[in-house]
């Protein structure tokens, strides 16, 4: 049986690092697997044929250096239907691909990454929801995929409990982990200096309704009850990867309140980079879109299964997670700056303790084989 992965976030996003290994780590457990995979990776054309190339051409060296099958489908004019009639095949002849889609097949498709009718052409089309609150809101609203699957998968942990407060949705779903291969992402020693960060995008332009509301589901709201963490915990450097212009104002903002701010495509512009950035660290403190706290879905991100498998503690927000991972878990949930407060400082002083339940919650519950066992059936 052929395992198709199917993406379309990947190439287009050549410095981010870390949005690229996402999907690496669930190429890597399909190999661990010994199955035959194939990276699907969908790149719509742009205005600028230059970038274009260089998106191809920097997925094709990343696929390369880790040894993976991959076909990228580089669809020009872009358009919201795929046709693989229409696109071009890099890495894979297009007779190579449907000999694959002839025999026995299945497609786990993130994000919804790959539509009809080209969707249709696969054996056992398997849904897997990477961001269960915004998902969950567009699928009452739209077609996002909920008609063309057969199994439906989400790392929404707490969906279908009597606390989550998820959009009511008729289809059955089921949960994983986010995903992080064990067998490569090894622990790491205690880093020099103590230092706790994050990486991500600090404004958002998604979108879900809440009580008739659109609310704030940026980091830069949801960070703002912990502006002070710095100035309560000064024997550590609390530093933000945030996608930011040098110029905005926020940065000097944030640096007032004793966060140091640094570009992320400097320092995790390739998935060995994120890697590095994270080791250096001796641990993640994060706030969570608000959405996910309040609707109890029980996201985790993917970015804090890195952080536990290198052996890193992560604080963060509870959003119903809580109750699906061991007792000793290697995470620290907080709600607010004096619970933020404590759980930095007991980091910082039982580091060793907390850097071994990390990993080994990260063997436990995330490792991409586990969960890729799971998801196929196998």
């Amino acid at each position: 049986m052929t395992v198709f992965l199917g993406c379309g976030f990947a190439a287009k996003y050549r410095h981010g690092g870390g949005v690229f290994s996402v999907p690496l780590q669930w190429m890597l457990g399909l190999q661990r697997l010994k199955l035959d995979a194939v990276w699907l990776e969908l790149l719509p054309a742009t205005s600028d044929a230059r970038a274009d190339r260089a998106c191809i051409e920097s997925f094709q060296r990343r696929l390369r250096e880790h040894g993976l099958r991959y076909c990228l489908l580089h669809q020009s004019p872009a358009a919201d239907a795929h046709d693989l009639g229409q696109m071009r095949c890099v890495g894979m002849r297009r007779r190579e691909l449907r000999d694959r889609l002839a025999g026995p097949n299945a497609l786990l498709n993130l994000s919804n990454s790959i539509h009809p009718p080209f969707l249709l052409e696969f054996e056992r089309r398997i849904f897997c929801d990477l961001d269960p609150s915004e998902i969950f809101y567009w699928m009452t609203k739209l077609e996002v995929g909920q008609s063309h699957h057969h199994e439906f998968h989400t790392i929404g942990l707490n969906v279908g409990a009597s606390d989550c407060r998820l959009p009511l949705s008729p289809l059955e779903w089921k949960t994983f982990f986010p995903l992080v291969d064990t067998k490569s992402v090894r622990p790491q020693p205690r880093p020099r200096s103590a230092k706790f960060i994050t990486i991500g995008q600090w404004y958002w332009g998604g979108g879900v309704e809440v009580d008739g509301k659109f609310p704030d589901l940026s980091k830069k709201f949801a960070f703002a009850p912990y502006l002070d963490l710095p100035k309560r915990v000064p024997e550590a450097t609390f530093e933000l990867a945030m996608n930011l212009n040098a110029d905005d104002p926020e940065i000097a903002r944030l640096s007032e309140r004793g966060w140091r701010v640094i570009d992320p495509h400097r320092v995790t512009r390739t998935p060995n980079a994120y890697r590095r950035y994270i080791s250096g660290a001796s641990g993640e403190f994060t706030a969570i879109k608000g959405v996910d706290v309040s609707w109890r879905t029980g996201w985790l991100s993917d970015r804090a299964a890195m952080f536990l498998a290198l052996g890193r503690p992560v604080i963060t927000e509870d959003t119903g997670a809580a109750g699906f991972l061991p007792a000793q878990s290697g995470f620290r949930f907080v709600q607010n700056l004096a619970e933020a407060e404590t759980a930095a400082e007991e980091v910082l002083h039982n580091w060793d303790q907390l850097a071994r339940e990390a990993r080994d919650c990260a063997m436990g519950a995330f490792d991409s084989e586990k969960n890729l066992r799971k998801i196929l059936g196998i």
